[in-house]
């Protein structure tokens, strides 16, 4: 799939424009700077999502890398092949929950690792609200480390 960088603009109500709905289906993600932070929005399985775009374990920008993990999509980290739900940005990984001893692995949460970003929808343009930044997550160490600089995830 391609993948394209948008200029933004910032509406009155506080959102953000990232490019229009059919533009971004087309391509099934694009990248844009949202407040200084680098985001991708991806259109997967009839639904946008959108994160930080570079991995809350490292610097690296996600290669957008799409799985269904236990009825979850997910996006896989290529560096670390951890896996991050599009939906609320938690880490999952397969194991054993030692108090429910079971001889088959199940996929377990790692907690909230990504920070997602609210997509809207409206007349034909998407768009992303600024991220509330009273809270933390791993991601934002490298969203702000890279802040500044010129490259956004292709």
């Amino acid at each position: 799939h391609s993948s394209s960088t948008e200029t933004v603009e910032m509406e009155p109500d506080g959102l953000i424009l990232i490019g229009r709905e059919d533009d971004i289906k087309k391509s099934r993600r694009t990248t844009a700077k949202v407040n200084g932070r680098e985001v991708v929005v991806f259109y997967h399985e009839g639904k946008f999502h959108a994160m930080d775009s570079r991995c809350y374990l490292t610097y690296h920008f996600f290669f957008f890398f799409l799985q269904d993990i236990n009825g979850q999509a997910c996006i896989i980290c290529p560096w670390h092949k951890y896996k991050i739900t599009l939906e609320t940005g938690e880490g999952l990984y397969e194991g054993r929950n030692p108090l429910e001893p079971s001889p088959t692995p199940q996929w377990l949460s790692i907690g909230v690792k990504q920070r997602i970003h609210k997509v809207t929808i409206d007349n034909g343009n998407v768009y992303v609200s600024p991220p509330d930044l009273s809270v933390s997550f791993d991601s934002d160490y490298f969203a702000d480390k890279h802040r500044n600089s010129g490259d956004l995830a292709m």
